[in-house]
């Protein structure tokens, strides 16, 4: 599996490898670019990664979902290098026998992949401006370092 690539995500090429007998659901998420953050209008975005590192943290992350849950397949490619407005910067495709075990592993899949896998991103907006972070944002929403949106009560 490749993991990290500079290549655009292939997002139907991977769900059409991501059907098997035995499930019954199959969850892909797509994080994409999005025109606007923190109230600005954002051009793109570029990402950075140490490959190697990120590569296997992400396939240990794979394996910990599967051993956690009953998952016939479990797919996650992020990319680096700049993503437009629109475009996908990860995938995760999770399928299992039933939806709430593939909800729920690939909730717990990008959760991991933005906030542990070493993955950095640059934003660069229409002002002229940019900021470089962790794949992670939530403490511009959260006011707390350490507290991630998908930890609050309407996350």
């Amino acid at each position: 599996m490749i993991y990290i690539t500079e290549e655009q995500l292939d997002l139907p090429g991977l769900l059409a490898a991501s059907h098997h007998p035995g499930a019954g659901a199959v969850v892909l998420f797509s994080g994409e670019v999005r025109d606007n953050n923190v109230g600005k209008k954002v051009d793109y975005i570029e990402y950075e990664s140490y490959a190697p590192m990120a590569s296997k943290m992400m396939n240990q992350i794979m394996e910990d979902a599967r051993q956690r849950w009953d998952l016939q397949i479990a797919v996650a490619q992020h990319r680096i290098g700049k993503v437009k407005i629109s475009e996908s910067a990860v995938v995760v495709i999770t399928a299992s026998a039933h939806r709430s075990e593939a909800y729920a592993s690939n909730r717990y899949i990008i959760d991991r992949i933005k906030h542990e896998v070493p993955i950095w991103k640059c934003e660069y907006f229409a002002d002229g401006t940019s900021v470089w972070g962790g794949n992670c944002n939530c403490h511009t929403e959260t006011g707390d370092l350490n507290k991630h949106i998908y930890e609050s009560e309407n996350g």
